[in-house]
């Protein structure tokens, strides 16, 4: 595998590189080999504060809000098009920082982020109120406005997209932004930030402080110059991040953690839901909020699906993430490939491995793709999110016992189900708890379909016309009319 690295990293503050004076450093390593790629700054509280300085003023005095939707909306097609003209630049960044395979960073997150971007233009464009007749005298209508400042907090393990999910309507509602990226995973979103100026958005509109969540998140959380707070991560940091919101007064969007079913039933498409169901537990090295890696087969079918997932997992194509070929690449960081060992060890304790199962040998974080059959249905691995390319597999007898096993977890992102009944589709669908239910594939995103959790999931949604709801607050007039004149 290449070895490669990148200068030194610093914040984006007020449309500049902020150097955040002496801080202590981090560095950040390639996932495939455990090399150092570059480092970035661990920022202090004083560094939030002089990026919400910065957003406060440019929300308060800048032009950005008080331009209208159709003049942001250009800002935001030029910023799609800025990510398509370095597609390859930020592909390679998020192949190197993350461990994604090359290939699925670039059919995947770099051109979902020029996606969002274009949705985000002509959505900027339909921000509106209503008039409303009353039985009162009065002219009466609502207008929609941005909230103010929104802190950004988002995860490892898609770092291009879910910046973009939040920063994108942000922005298109006109309000300014501070980001906290993860810290382990950076690097596309202090690139995107010189993006951000080149493209027009005007200074301190979006700033861009990196380091830890119990340093720079905390501060974000807790400061009376942020307005709202959009969260991405685990349902553990979530309840934190909207018990401390709750504390301020601050709303708050969380996306959280997930546990997926995927239910096969006996009269599904077997060729076809043997490949949608590798997808869902493989995809992104399993490190994908909405996965689907319990897999629940109707017990006609068990013993055929198990059989077959035994032969085809261990041909999934795994290793060094710059080959156009590989599928599985590493998991994104050391603490990450630990915590997935953990749930294998269960694993091999409580149940019965029939593929995988192990670390790979040698340098990188990679695990081996895993299918687990035989746990107890009390199993942590079955009821807490593995977060890894583990698989694990159980039958049920009719509808009912499938949609039992299903909600049985505390989770409610994503689910998905193998049917040729067009009826049990949507009767199936309509019992999961779930924000978001795939039939007859996994996966299917598109920035104009919203998405977000229910139980411990989180609330709020992502995409689609209805993330503007967390981005706006609407404000109601009434003109008071005067008595017709005899």
């Amino acid at each position: 595998m290449a070895v490669k690295t990148f200068e030194a990293q610093s914040c984006h503050v007020n449309g500049k590189v902020w150097d955040a004076g002496a801080r202590p450093r981090r560095a950040l390593v390639d996932p495939a080999d455990g090399h150092v790629l570059t480092s970035v700054p661990d920022s202090a509280a004083e560094d939030v504060d002089a990026a919400v300085d910065a957003a406060r003023a440019a929300f308060d005095n800048g032009p950005w809000p008080r331009m209208s939707g159709r003049e942001r909306s250009r800002v935001l097609l030029r910023i799609s098009q800025l990510i398509q003209e370095h597609a390859d630049e930020l592909a390679e960044l998020e192949s190197y920082n993350v461990g994604k395979p090359i290939t699925l960073a670039r059919v995947v997150d770099v051109s979902t982020a020029v996606e969002q971007y274009e949705y985000w233009a002509a959505l900027a464009q339909t921000l509106d109120g209503a008039t409303r007749g009353l039985p009162i005298p009065a002219f009466a209508y609502t207008v929609r406005e941005p909230v103010g400042v929104v802190g950004a907090i988002t995860p490892f393990n898609f770092p291009l997209i879910l910046s973009s999910s939040k920063i994108g309507p942000a922005l298109a509602a006109g309000n300014t932004i501070v980001h906290k990226p993860s810290d382990e995973t950076p690097l596309s979103a202090l690139f995107m930030a010189r993006l951000f100026t080149e493209a027009g958005v005007p200074d301190g509109v979006v700033n861009v402080v990196t380091g830890t969540g119990p340093v720079v998140g905390e501060a974000m959380l807790r400061h009376p110059g942020i307005d709202k707070i959009a969260f991405t991560g685990s349902s553990k940091v979530g309840r934190h991040v909207g018990a401390v919101a709750g504390q301020h007064l601050k709303p708050v969007t969380l996306e959280l953690g997930g546990n997926g079913a995927h239910l096969v039933f006996k009269d599904a498409d077997l060729d076809a839901a043997i490949g949608a169901v590798i997808k869902a537990f493989v995809f992104n090295t399993g490190q994908f909020c909405m996965a689907g890696p319990r897999l629940l087969v109707e017990r006609p079918l068990y013993e055929t699906v198990v059989a077959i997932l035994a032969q085809a997992v261990p041909g999934v194509p795994v290793g060094d993430p710059r080959d156009p070929g590989t599928v599985v690449g590493p998991m994104a960081g050391e603490r990450h490939l630990a915590k997935v060992e953990e749930y294998l060890a269960l694993a091999r304790a409580e149940g019965k491995i029939v593929a995988g199962g192990a670390r790979r040998p040698g340098a990188g974080y990679f695990v081996e793709p895993t299918v687990v059959t035989d746990l107890p249905a009390t199993s942590r691995v079955l009821h807490e999110e593995v977060f890894g390319p583990v698989l694990t597999v159980q039958p049920f007898d009719d509808e009912d016992e499938a949609v039992r096993i299903a909600n049985s977890t505390p989770y409610g992102l994503s689910a998905g189900l193998q049917t040729s009944d067009l009826a049990r589709a949507h009767r199936v669908a309509s019992r999961l708890h779930a924000g978001i239910v795939w039939v007859n594939d996994w996966s299917m995103l598109d920035p104009a379909m919203p998405f977000g959790g229910v139980k411990g999931s989180g609330h709020g949604r992502e995409n689609g016309p209805e993330v503007l709801e967390g981005y706006t607050r609407t404000k109601s007039v009434l003109i008071a009319m005067p008595p017709a004149q005899g």
